[in-house]
């Protein structure tokens, strides 16, 4: 079995991009409350951080709440917020240790006051770090970044800040959240959904899809080597062939 010493500085992905699904599932597997799994999934959250930052990645991007959450139960959704407030407590000298800035993209306002304080805390104290860039997606769908981008265009195209014939992608990418982070190079959802879900969908154009049904709690060192692995065994054309890639 590889490990990260084995695929260390091998074609990395410079922007990786995690769907941690299962969390539910495995709890109920377990006769536990969907919580227990979330908890679980907290402990998975800081292994796969430590053991990205020993890869040498430069950006981890994880998808921690969407828009869709909040139709959740209350309950579970209460949950999730003093969840999210305890691990920023918990794992800002962690961060500090390991030179990770923590970003965050998506509509935090909708937060939680606590929430969102204790956030915008570790941000700050984080700030300086110059290691990788670890974001969560908060209050995130890629639908309603789209939309917020094009009207903000839209008003500058209008007051005639921008001119249509130069909207380009660079443009384009200005002004969504992510307008500080790289394309998506690779994406991988645990827990055997094959899908989006609504997430970096501008981000992901040319991203590699690694699909595992390990749920997110389970999910450990030998599974993230498993998936870069398999990334960096793949040919990347980005809509050339082959015989022009060599």
């Amino acid at each position: 079995m590889d490990t990260i010493e084995d695929i260390k500085n091998k074609n990395l992905p410079r922007h990786l991009a995690i769907i941690m699904d299962g969390n539910g599932r495995w709890a109920k597997q377990r006769g536990k409350l969907r919580v227990f799994g979330h908890e679980n999934g907290v402990h998975t959250v800081r292994n796969t951080v430590e053991n990205c930052v020993k890869l040498g990645l430069e950006y981890l991007t994880l998808y921690t709440f969407s828009t869709e959450n909040w139709k959740r139960p209350k309950i579970e959704v209460d949950t999730l917020m003093k969840l999210l407030v305890s691990s920023l407590k918990k794992e800002l000298s962690t961060f500090n240790d390991n030179n990770v800035r923590l970003n965050t993209i998506g509509d935090i306002a909708s937060l939680p006051k606590k929430a969102h304080k204790e956030l915008l805390e570790v941000m700050e104290k984080t700030g300086k770090n110059t290691g990788m860039t670890l974001t969560l997606a908060l209050s995130y769908g890629a639908r309603e970044e789209l939309k917020s981008a094009i009207k903000e265009i839209s008003i500058k195209v209008k007051n005639n800040i921008i001119s249509p014939e130069n909207i380009d992608e660079t443009i384009i990418n200005t002004h969504l959240y992510t307008h500080d982070l790289p394309d998506v190079d690779l994406l991988i959802r645990t827990s055997g959904e094959h899908r989006i879900s609504n997430f970096l969908l501008w981000q992901i154009a040319y991203a590699e899809l690694y699909f595992t049904d390990v749920f997110w709690p389970d999910f450990k060192e030998h599974h993230l080597v498993e998936a870069i692995k398999n990334y960096q065994n793949r040919e990347r054309r980005f809509g050339k062939t082959s015989e022009q890639l060599k």
